[in-house]
């Protein structure tokens, strides 16, 4: 059925195109010799014409080609075309109309022309059905492939806006805790600079703890020095050690073990490092 597409338009024109080169020839050459002359001349013209184009479909049905029938058939359709346009345009009346129809010996060799290449390009329903079914399995991949990376950039923006508007929230809390904090110590300042707030604050506090300082400092906001109260105090001696050690060690009966030693040892608030303690047992037991 596809190739009748190409195929019943090619043989309409071919048939319309012998019957008017036969027509012009008799009619043309009719005049200047015997018309039975002048009708073998048309029907040589397209007897030629058909006979090169019927050995072309019988070359293309076997999958071959020969260039020199091709020339030759094709200088059988100029030969029909030029007798054509000449006719036309000698004849006295309908010059117009005779040059309208004189293109159809070409026009018909390019539909057969074409219905070659049909043939040559045609395919199997099978063929065409699984080519049909590898293109829509490429659209669907794509299709998916697409919706995917919309997924995935949208879910990107979603995560960025998240991250920024928060960043955004920590940022307006940091910067109100700070103007808050700007403000306190501003005030905490304001307080210590005054005079009669000093005074104040020192009768005040002068009352209830002893060695007061006349007035009254802020708190060091930053690094600060270790506050002598919390110094620790001098490290025990071995002497000082072996004798609590040994102390602790035998004070049941029978002796401390190690472990029992050394958590007692901890116990009274005794402070030593591991290693020394353990040189102690080892020099006492």
């Amino acid at each position: 059925m596809s190739a009748r597409r190409t195929a019943l338009p090619a043989v309409a024109v071919t048939a319309v195109s012998l019957v008017l080169t036969l027509a012009v020839v008799v009619m043309w050459l009719g005049s200047a010799m015997p018309w039975p002359v002048a009708l073998v001349v048309g029907l040589g013209i397209d007897g030629g014409w058909l006979a090169t184009l019927a050995y072309e479909r019988r070359l293309a049905a076997q999958g071959d080609h020969s260039t020199p029938v091709t020339v030759v058939g094709w200088s059988f359709g100029l030969v029909a075309t030029g007798v054509l346009i000449a006719h036309a345009l000698t004849a006295e009346s309908d010059t117009g109309a005779w040059l309208a129809v004189a293109w159809l010996p070409v026009a018909a060799k390019a539909l057969w022309l074409v219905h070659g290449l049909w043939e040559r390009t045609a395919l199997t329903p099978n063929a065409l059905s699984a080519i049909t079914g590898i293109q829509q399995e490429a659209r669907d991949e794509a299709a998916v492939a697409r919706a995917r990376l919309r997924a995935e950039a949208t879910t990107e923006e979603t995560r960025l806006t998240a991250v920024t508007q928060a960043g955004a929230r920590v940022a307006r809390v940091q910067a109100k805790t700070a103007q808050t904090l700007s403000r306190a110590w501003s005030t905490l300042e304001t307080a210590r600079e005054g005079e009669d707030t000093g005074r104040a604050l020192t009768s005040v506090t002068h009352r209830v703890t002893a060695d007061v300082a006349p007035r009254w400092a802020l708190p060091v906001w930053g690094p600060t020095e270790p506050v002598s109260a919390f110094t620790l105090a001098p490290a025990l001696t071995d002497a000082e050690l072996d004798a609590l050690v040994d102390e602790i060690r035998n004070s049941e009966t029978p002796a401390l073990s190690y472990r029992e030693m050394s958590s007692r040892f901890r116990a009274a608030g005794h402070s030593a490092s591991e290693v020394r303690l353990r040189a102690a047992w080892k020099r006492v037991a």
